[in-house]
C-alpha cells in the first residue's frame, strides 16, 4: 500500500501487528494505533499494509456522482420494498384527526384527563419554539 492512498482514520491491516487506525501521516511514515493499544510508526510501502475496511472502485462511469448515488439509493429502496415517507405521514395524519390523548395519573384516586390531539401538539410546539413560557399548570 502506498502512502498516497492512506488517509487519517483509515482502518489498515499489518501482517505482524494486526488491524489499526491511521492517526498521522508524514512523507514516508504513517503513525498507526493498533487494536492492542500500541502506537507504531510504519512505512506503508515496506510494511505490507492493506486496507482493513471494504472499498469500491467504479471505473468507466459516465454519470454525475449525484445521479449515480440517487439511482443506487432508489434501487436499494425499491428492492427493500420501502415506501416514500410522504405517503406514510399522510395516512397516519388522517387516522388521528379529531383524536384525543388520554392521560392516566399514577395515583388511582385522581381522574383521567382527555386532551384533543391538536391542542396537545399545539402546546408542545409553542413550548419548544420558545415563543412563550408555559407553566406546568397550563399544559
Amino acid at each position: 500500500m502506498k502512502i498516497d492512498s492512506l488517509r487519517i482514520g483509515l482502518k489498515v491491516r499489518h501482517p505482524q501487528y494486526g488491524t489499526g487506525t491511521v492517526k498521522t501521516i508524514s512523507e514516508a511514515v504513517a503513525e498507526i494505533l493498533f487494536d492492542d493499544g500500541s502506537k507504531r510508526a510504519v512505512a506503508p510501502d515496506a510494511a505490507g499494509l492493506e486496507p482493513a475496511e471494504p472499498h469500491a472502485t467504479v471505473s468507466g462511469l459516465d454519470l454525475p456522482l449525484k445521479q449515480f448515488v440517487e439511482e443506487t439509493l432508489a434501487a436499494a429502496v425499491a428492492k427493500l420494498g420501502l415506501e416514500k415517507p410522504d405517503s406514510v405521514v399522510e395516512q397516519l395524519g388522517l387516522r388521528w384527526h379529531g383524536g384525543k390523548l388520554v392521560l392516566h395519573p399514577a395515583e388511582a384516586t385522581l381522574q383521567t384527563k382527555e386532551v384533543p390531539l391538536e391542542v396537545f401538539f399545539h402546546k408542545i410546539v409553542i413550548l419548544f419554539s420558545g415563543k412563550t413560557q408555559l407553566k406546568p399548570q397550563q399544559i
